[in-house]
């Protein structure tokens, strides 16, 4: 299919709530397109997660591939390509975790951001199966901050210490040894 440009910090698609992704076209030509649109363009940004409306798709549809083995974001457990359609998270404990994110909508920057250590999705996978999984550690952030984007949310509004948001460059330089940096 394409590699779609990603809309940034700004475009009015990212803080508008998405809509459910009509069950009736999950087996359509059309949503194969959106996910391969989607993958494709994952792949060729470097990302790890990407959502519909990143790509001015306004539905309830995500995507996640967290390879297995060092990486920008550190040592990873394998994730292997997923997508979760219509999805709805419950978080499972009230620990939290805390994670230098970054957002492939919103380039160049990082920021400290606190969630929910153990989270729980239920969702339709892409052959319409109702499907419920536990995410714990860094896949609990990525998938938060994934389904963020279908509520029209960016990872910059949980944000708590305004000063823990930094440009990359200064992130590598003054931040990166004392917290792991996560990039979705």
């Amino acid at each position: 299919m394409a590699v779609k440009p990603i809309l940034r910090m700004g475009h009015p698609v990212l803080r508008v709530p998405a809509a459910p992704y009509p069950v009736s076209e999950i087996d359509t030509p059309e949503f194969a397109a959106l996910i391969q649109d989607l993958r494709d363009t994952l792949v060729d940004a470097g990302g790890i997660g990407l959502a519909a409306p990143q790509i001015g798709v306004s539905y309830q549809v995500v995507i996640v591939d967290i390879p297995a083995g060092p990486s920008r974001y550190g040592e990873l457990s394998a994730l292997g390509f997923s997508v979760f359609i219509n999805p709805k998270l419950t978080p499972l404990s009230t620990e939290k975790q805390s994670y230098w994110e970054g957002c492939l909508s919103v380039p160049g920057l990082r920021g400290l951001v606190s969630r929910p250590s153990v989270v729980q999705i239920d969702y339709l996978s892409d052959e319409s199966v109702n499907q419920r999984r536990t995410f714990t550690g860094f896949p609990a952030t990525v998938i938060q901050h994934e389904l963020d984007h279908l509520t029209g949310t960016l990872y910059i509004d949980h944000i708590e210490d305004r000063s823990l948001i930094a440009f990359e460059s200064e992130y590598e330089t003054f931040h990166s040894a004392s917290t792991p940096p996560t990039g979705i």
